[in-house]
C-alpha cells in the first residue's frame, strides 16, 4: 500500500523526572497529512500561549484490542471500538490535552479545521466524553459520506471510514481475513468517486469493470493497485507525501 506511516515529532502528557516527554515511539506514527496537520495546529495554538501535547496518536492492533478489553471491563470509561474500527490505527486520530490549549475548546475547534482536523462530539463541551478526539479524515471521509448515503450496507458509516483508512495504510484488519488488498481496492475506488458496492474484500464484476474504465487493470493485484496509486497519489498527493520539515525541536514542555 502506497500510504506509509510517518514519525512525527510531538509532545505527550506523559513524564519523566517531572518533564514531559516526547510522543513513545510505539504512539507516534501517522499519516503525511495528518502530520502536516499536527505541525500547523501547534504552531497556531503556541501563537495564542497553549501547548500542543497528546494522549494518544497511533494505535497497532494490540494496542486498540487492550483499549477495548479495558472499556469492556470497566478499566477505561472512554468508548474503545474492538480492533478496525478506529482512526487511532491509521494514524489518523489523535487525543489533546485540552488543559494545555489554555484556550476555549470553540477556538480549538477553528483551529483544527483549518489544518482539517475535525471533533467527534456535535458541540464544543469539553466536558463531553470524547471532547479530547480529533480526526483528520482525508478522503477517507469520502468513504464515510458513501455509507451515511446507503450506498454500502455492511459497515456503519464511521466503521467504513475507520477500514479504508486502516487498508490504505496496509494494517490488518479482521472482517477481510488476509482480503486486505482488494478492500484497499475497493475503497480506494469509492475515495475516487465511483460506486462498487461494498468495501468487503471480494472483487466482483463490477469492481473490475470500474477498474477497467479507470485504466486500473492488470493481470495480477499487485499490478491493479499500483495503477490505482497513481490515480489516489494525483488526486489526494498530501496523503502520501511527507512535504513537513524535519524536527528536532520541542523537545521540552
Amino acid at each position: 500500500m502506497a500510504t506509509s506511516l510517518v514519525r512525527p515529532v510531538v509532545m505527550s502528557v506523559y513524564q519523566i523526572n517531572g518533564q514531559r516527554v516526547l510522543m513513545p515511539e510505539r504512539m507516534s506514527r501517522c499519516t503525511p497529512d495528518m502530520k502536516n496537520a499536527m505541525y500547523g495546529i501547534r504552531a497556531d495554538v503556541e501563537v495564542v500561549g497553549g501547548k500542543f501535547a497528546l494522549s494518544d496518536l497511533f494505535r497497532s492492533y494490540d494496542m486498540q484490542l487492550q483499549a477495548h478489553l479495558d472499556f469492556s471491563n470497566g478499566k477505561k470509561k472512554a468508548f474503545s471500538p474492538p480492533p478496525g474500527g478506529s482512526m487511532h490505527e491509521a494514524g489518523r486520530a489523535f487525543d489533546v490535552d485540552l488543559k494545555g490549549l489554555r484556550m476555549p475548546l470553540a477556538d480549538f475547534w477553528k483551529i483544527a479545521g483549518k489544518w482539517g482536523v475535525v471533533p467527534i462530539i456535535a458541540t464544543p463541551d469539553p466536558k463531553a466524553s470524547e471532547a479530547w478526539h480529533f480526526e483528520c479524515r482525508g478522503s477517507h471521509q469520502i468513504v464515510y459520506d458513501y455509507y451515511k448515503a446507503g450506498k454500502g450496507t455492511n459497515f456503519k458509516p464511521a466503521s467504513a471510514m475507520a477500514a479504508s483508512s486502516i487498508v490504505a495504510a496496509g494494517l490488518q484488519h479482521d472482517r477481510f481475513k488476509g482480503k486486505e488488498d482488494a478492500a484497499y481496492i475497493q475503497s480506494g475506488l469509492i475515495r475516487l468517486g465511483k460506486e462498487i458496492g461494498n468495501i468487503d474484500g471480494d472483487i466482483g464484476p463490477k469492481t473490475n469493470g470500474v477498474l477497467a474504465t479507470l485504466g486500473a487493470t492488470g493481470s495480477t493485484r499487485v499490478v491493479q493497485i499500483q495503477a490505482l496509486d497513481a490515480l489516489l497519489q494525483q488526486k489526494f498527493p498530501d496523503e502520501f507525501f511527507d512535504r513537513s520539515p524535519e524536527e528536532t525541536g520541542h523537545l521540552v514542555q
